[in-house]
């Protein structure tokens, strides 16, 4: 028998935030994302004709690749949400080290490698990137209260 639920934390409470952001940038990646922005572009440089030779072939391969890493946005985006409404929630030291992990490897990485390729999104995954990062300081502030 499953004991009394836990009550809804501030740190859940972000983490479950951050995995619907994270559900809906995968989904934009799955099924609104074209397959090459102007940013894309501009960062490899490519001139108008360099872009007609290879456009319509990397175009196409660039929606296989961001289908797939769009289901793994929404995949890490549920297991999110799943973790804040379970172990997170119920204070598990464990359920914030993966937390962490997981954070710094998916919306973390991103966040960073769109700075270092100054894409126009960088801002606002940066600040998804925080709502995951709060999640763990209200984690950490409120095991120090307990």
């Amino acid at each position: 028998m499953r004991k009394e639920a836990a009550r809804w934390t501030l740190s859940s409470l972000l983490l479950v935030g951050s995995g619907v952001l994270l559900i809906g940038v995968g989904l934009y990646f799955l099924f609104v994302r074209p397959s090459l922005l102007p940013e894309d572009v501009r960062f490899m440089k490519l001139t108008p004709a360099e872009l007609q030779l290879v456009g319509d072939r990397l175009g196409s391969w660039l929606l296989h690749v961001f289908r797939v890493m769009g289901g793994y946005i929404v995949a890490t985006g549920v297991l999110a949400v799943t973790l804040a409404t379970t172990s997170l929630r119920d204070h598990h030291p464990i359920a914030a080290i993966g937390s962490m992990v997981a954070g710094a490897a998916s919306i973390g990485l991103m966040a960073a490698v769109n700075f270092m390729i100054a894409s126009d999104f960088k801002w606002v995954l940066l600040g998804m990137a925080l709502v995951w990062a709060l999640s763990l300081a209200a984690f950490a502030w409120e095991a120090a209260r307990s």
